[in-house]
This record gives C-alpha cells, sequence and structure tokens, in this order.
C-alpha cells in the first residue's frame, strides 16, 4: 500500500490540476464552454463580392438604387461590361434562418434610424454604439463605421447610416470613394493567394529581372514568348484564356511620351511590330472608338506613371479583350518603363482576372 508521503509529486501535481480545471469548467455558462471549445470560424466569400444587410423596404426603394448606381457601376474598361462590385442583398431574418450567411467575408449594414422598428438599425445601434452614432448625427445627419471580425475572421464590415432616408442617400454618394478603396484593399489578399496559388515562376523572375532590370513576382504558369533586351513578352494559355504581360524599355525623348497620346503610340507600335493572328497582314492596336481610353496619372513605387485602360483588337481579324498599361519615368534613368497585361477570354468575364493581371503589374520594383 502506497503511504502518502510515496505517491510522486508531479502526479500529485497533475491529478490536483486537472480537478481544478474541471472545477472551472463545469462553473462556467454550458454555451460559454462549447463556445471556447469551437473552432474559430474562418469569413469566406468572393472578391468583389458585398452582402447588403438592410430592410427589404431600404433595397426596393431609391436607396437601394443608389446603392447599385455607385457600388454595381461598371468596371473600367471591359468589352463587356461587368460591375466593380456584385451586390447580394441579405435581411436580418435571412441571417436567422440560415447563420452560414453570417460566415461571408464583406457587408455593407445600411440603415435608416429613425426607423425605430427596423431590426437592421437595432443591429447598427447595438454593433456602433449610441456615443458615436450621437456624434455623427449632430454633425452632418449620418455616418459610417468599419468593423472586423464579427462573426468570422477575415470579416469586413461597414455601416452606413443617418437619421432620415434622404441623409442615407447622401451618405452612400459622399462616402463611396472611400468606402469603395477599403473594400479593394480587403479583397488584396483574395486576389494574391488566386494569383500566385501555384507558386512562382522564379527562374522566369530572374530572366526578367536580367533583361529589364526589373523585379517581378510572376504566377508559375506564365511562360517566356519573347525575351529581347528591349522588350519581354510573357505569356500563360489556359483553355479558357490567354494572359499576357509585355515589358519594355522605352528611350525618353521628351515630355510628350508622358501624354495620352504618347502612350497610346508606344503601345500600338509594340502591337504592330510584335502581336498578330494566325491570319496575314494582322497586328495588334488600340481600339478607341468603340471604348475610350481612359488615361489617368498615377505613382508607382514612388515615380510619376500614366495608367492607361481600354480595349485591344487585331486588325484584319475579329480578336479583342481588354489591357491596362503603366508608363513609368524614372528621372534618373533616361528611359521609360512600360508595363502592359492583356487577356483574351471570349465569352468570358473579365474583370477578376484584370485585377490579377493588374496585381502582377504592381509587384514590380525597378
Amino acid at each position: 500500500m502506497l503511504r502518502e508521503n510515496s505517491f510522486p509529486k508531479s502526479l500529485l501535481q497533475h491529478v490536483m490540476v486537472m480537478f481544478l480545471l474541471l472545477g472551472a469548467l463545469s462553473a462556467c455558462a454550458p454555451d460559454a464552454v462549447q463556445r471556447s471549445l469551437e473552432p474559430a470560424k474562418i469569413a469566406f466569400g468572393k472578391v468583389n463580392r458585398i452582402n447588403v444587410i438592410c430592410d427589404k423596404e431600404i433595397w426596393e426603394s431609391h436607396i437601394g438604387d443608389s446603392l447599385e448606381f455607385y457600388y454595381g457601376a461598371a468596371y473600367p474598361i471591359l468589352p463587356q461590361p461587368e460591375p466593380i462590385f456584385d451586390l447580394r442583398h441579405v435581411t436580418m431574418e435571412d441571417l436567422r434562418k440560415d447563420p452560414l450567411r453570417k460566415e461571408l467575408r464583406t457587408y455593407l449594414v445600411i440603415g435608416d434610424l429613425s426607423n425605430e422598428a427596423s431590426e437592421t438599425s437595432a443591429l447598427i445601434r447595438q454593433d456602433v454604439g449610441q456615443e458615436k452614432i450621437g456624434a455623427a448625427l449632430s454633425e452632418n445627419g449620418y455616418g459610417n463605421s468599419v468593423a472586423k471580425n464579427r462573426w468570422a475572421k477575415g470579416q469586413m464590415i461597414v455601416y452606413l447610416y443617418a437619421d432620415s432616408e434622404e441623409k442615407l442617400v447622401d451618405n452612400i454618394l459622399n462616402s463611396y470613394s472611400a468606402v469603395a478603396k477599403r473594400l479593394h484593399q480587403a479583397d488584396e489578399k483574395i486576389i494574391e493567394a488566386t494569383t500566385f496559388f501555384n507558386g512562382e515562376n522564379v527562374s522566369l523572375a530572374g530572366e526578367v529581372r536580367t533583361l529589364m532590370d526589373v523585379q517581378m513576382r510572376i504566377p508559375e504558369e506564365f511562360k517566356a514568348a519573347i525575351k529581347e533586351p528591349d522588350l519581354v513578352w510573357l505569356r500563360r494559355e489556359t483553355s479558357e484564356a490567354s494572359s499576357n504581360i509585355l515589358l519594355s524599355r522605352v528611350p525618353y525623348t521628351d515630355e510628350a511620351q508622358l501624354t495620352r497620346e504618347g502612350i497610346k503610340a508606344i503601345r500600338d507600335e509594340i502591337g504592330k511590330e510584335y502581336i498578330s493572328s494566325t491570319l496575314p497582314d494582322t497586328y495588334m492596336r488600340i481600339n478607341d472608338v468603340d471604348l475610350p481610353l481612359v488615361v489617368e496619372t498615377t505613382r508607382i513605387n514612388g515615380d510619376y506613371a500614366l495608367e492607361a485602360r481600354g480595349i485591344w483588337d487585331i486588325v484584319n481579324d475579329f480578336m479583342g479583350g481588354a489591357f491596362v498599361s503603366y508608363l513609368v519615368y524614372d528621372p534618373g534613368k533616361a528611359e521609360l518603363l512600360f508595363m502592359d497585361a492583356f487577356v483574351h477570354a471570349p465569352g468570358k468575364e473579365k474583370r477578376d482576372l484584370m485585377q490579377q493581371m493588374d496585381y502582377i503589374l504592381k509587384t514590380a520594383r525597378y
């Protein structure tokens, strides 16, 4: 028989800890214990998808039309119109009936706080807090707030609220640019994961760096179609789409190159010299007749650059698609860096694909 002082000290301590743990668990509420043992929920959902939580009356009114007008506007610039965001209406009742809807990634919660009977307004008051709401409403009659990870990890919820329907429309209009920017930033991790799902082509990236003096992340599936000292053409061919990247060093001559006409001339010259279909006398050009060529100034790695978006077609053939170009001016060099991505995906949606291609270009360091 074991005497008390012969009981192993470490084993005795272990037994005591187990009793204490069991006692603590039994003292907790059963649902609290259950939640503590459940794995954390991870939010899911597609890029560019917004789940709009609002009352049915709001969604079917002019307020819903305003949401569609801004968030559902056409993505620039694609051969066939596609919206900037895909909107899906969700009511509070929908959330109760299907709890899985609470695990989606991106939400807009829209509420008219003057409607005391609104469940959505009640949710906003609960989540945002009366003090913050009061301060916002006293200033201009509306306000907005952002929360993360409310129902699942990786979740973003944007609350737009006002003290009247008219002010709610003003809120949607005035906050759109800032809200859209935050939603796009939240999507970037998903875009990156999708773009480089199969890894990176490190050897091809090394060749690009040698030829173009550009460090760029290149997805594994891309292959080199042309490798020359002044131009590199990378391609990825699948059964659904042809994705392409052009990189070129262009001698800098004067400021006229850094204009709409200048970037168009550079792209058209490359298209005419290097890109054609299987038919004779064909070449690529910018088609700014059917859709406009949109050119804006921007910054790439802190340097002045032009960004051009439009559609291309093949002369003497029936091919076309979307493209985005960047023309970067580096004051320390006597040349311009031209970067371009274009796709050919007949009958397929191109918005998400163009976002992936744009993301690749923006990984460039030079």
